[in-house]
């Protein structure tokens, strides 16, 4: 370990020198990573909550689908004429926009 402080040395100014690096690189950690990941995560938590029947969706595994019936944990999506899966709201991906019709 360590050499015991000398007289005169400040050992709280050491521990201090010692744990700054380690909390700096913390709060760089934090910015970089973490903060970043928790955005995204409301993102998509705020996105499957303001589901509606009808609207168009990617789901995992890339199975495009219109919603058909929302449940408290599962939606019902139509992925083709009398084919409906029931699946969970996380599987959502991505709500589609709406295509103009001209």
């Amino acid at each position: 370990m360590g050499a015991p402080p000398q007289p005169g040395e400040n050992p709280t100014k050491s521990l201090l020198g010692a744990l700054g690096p380690m909390i700096l690189i913390f709060v760089i950690f934090y910015l970089i990573l973490i903060r970043p990941q928790q955005k995204q995560q409301r993102e998509t938590r705020k996105m499957i909550d303001a589901l509606k029947v009808g609207d168009r969706v990617l789901v995992a595994g890339g199975i495009f689908g219109i919603v058909a019936q929302i449940k408290e944990k599962a939606i019902v999506v139509k992925i083709a004429e009398n084919t409906r899966v029931e699946m969970l709201r996380t599987a959502v991906q991505q709500v589609l926009p709406e295509e103009s019709k001209s």
